[in-house]
């Protein structure tokens, strides 16, 4: 699989290889002290950093912030003047990232802009260090392969990886996953439906990007760096629960979607997906992000002998989680405290795999609703010669010429029409 191809036999394989399954022994008596940096310190980084250091306490480690990097350094001053480190390791613009990974961190966390994440990832590993990032790990297919060649790559090396699909940290959803789609209780699954539809995100008038900087600063309004906001940034979290609990990827998606009332940027308002899993198996997705409308943000799966939300059967009869496993009150906090208990009993937990299978589901469904076509898994992360245009298609402007500064403006308002070939 070293080619960057994701068969869905070789997925089902590598994850359940990769599955959390760590020796239970006793956490080292001596205070370990981990060193942390972050690279992107808007909100949700420094969510992740404060969530880190929730864990050790409850591991009873500690952590040390040691760098600190985004694309406006004054936001990584901000951020470091918290835990006291110094503006020395305080970096910004498009090469942050490098500075902060030439530095001695022994855990790097990555909350960007997505259409960064597969570069950034695949410097982490290379630079050898275990990593915390956010979702999506890509925006388009090319960026899946990428991330997958990375992921094979911190499998070699022995990295751990956690990423931040954070319902599968969720305690009652991994008893719920063990008791019914490893142990069987309900039998067979049928279908289902999973949904994350709210009200309006982003910004609420016109943004007339004039610089790179500016699109940064709204990054979650454009495609370019988002890749859709309520598709890649909220539903992909129910896919990947889907995916999770159906244990293999889909086979085909098939998709609709539109901008109603986006004031700002270049995204669709609403997705609606069925995807098909192969053996009679279809999963609808849906997701909005329209105010004034009917709210959802859950799952529902029908089985042979019953039904499940994923978190309702937390009763198997043997559960996966090591008993020595601190519970925090939060999946956020849970998902760290995973990732330092691996480093701890020196048994790697790798999720990139993952988030490599769930985010190129979310495309597969996008590319769907931009074509008006089914799109199957094959023509995206299998064979280039399927269907070149979608294996080859990718965002622009891309994140190299954000870091060469050859930015062109994408046009506000301008999104893909339906029946018309994807660009």
């Amino acid at each position: 699989m070293g080619d960057g191809k994701l068969t869905r036999r070789n997925f089902v394989k590598a994850a359940t290889a990769a599955a959390l399954s760590v020796p239970t022994i006793l956490v080292n008596s001596q205070p370990k002290t981990f060193r942390v940096a972050l690279i992107g310190c808007g909100g949700r980084g420094r969510g992740a950093v404060r969530d880190i250091h929730e864990a050790a306490k409850l591991l009873g480690v500690e952590i040390r912030m040691v760098a600190f990097g985004d694309w406006f350094r004054e936001r990584a001053l901000a951020a470091a003047k918290e835990y006291g480190v110094p503006p020395e390791r305080c970096f910004g613009g498009p090469t942050a990232y490098k500075e902060v990974l030439d530095t001695d961190a022994d855990i790097v966390m990555i909350a960007v802009a997505h259409a960064f994440h597969p570069i950034f990832v695949e410097a982490a590993v290379k630079a050898g260090k275990h990593i915390f990032i956010e979702k999506p790990i890509a925006i388009d297919p090319p960026g899946c392969r990428r991330a997958l060649a990375a992921a094979e790559e911190s499998e070699r090396k022995g990295l751990t990886v956690v990423v931040g699909t954070q319902l599968r940290h969720h305690w009652d959803c991994i008893l719920t996953h063990q008791a019914v789609a490893v142990e069987g209780a309900l039998g067979r699954l049928y279908a289902g439906r999973v949904g994350h539809c709210g009200g309006h995100e982003g910004s609420v008038k016109p943004v007339n990007p004039q610089t790179a900087d500016d699109l940064i600063r709204t990054w979650k309004d454009w495609n370019c760096l988002c890749g859709e906001r309520a598709l890649l940034g909220d539903l992909i979290h129910q896919i990947d629960f889907a995916c999770w609990f159906v244990g293999r990827p889909p086979i085909s998606a098939v998709a609709f979607g539109f901008r109603a009332r986006r004031p700002a940027g270049d995204q669709y308002d609403f997705f609606s997906i069925d995807y098909d899993f192969g053996d009679g198996v279809h999963i609808h997705a849906m997701c909005r992000h329209i105010d004034g409308c009917w709210n959802w943000v859950g799952h529902d799966f029908v089985y042979e002998k019953g039904r499940t939300n994923g978190a309702d059967f937390p009763n198997p009869q043997n559960s996966p989680i090591p008993p020595d496993v601190p519970r925090a009150k939060s999946p956020y906090v849970q998902e760290q405290v995973h990732l330092l208990y691996s480093l701890l009993k020196g048994k790697p937990l790798n999720q990139l795999r993952n988030l490599v299978l769930s985010t190129a589901a979310a495309v597969m469904g996008r590319l769907s609703a931009y074509t008006g076509k089914m799109v199957t898994w094959d023509e995206i992360m299998v064979d280039p010669n399927k269907n070149p245009a979608l294996y080859n298609w990718r965002m622009r402007p891309t994140p190299e010429d954000f870091e060469q500064g050859t930015v062109e403006m994408p046009q506000e308002g301008v999104v893909p029409i339906p029946g018309l070939p994807a660009k």
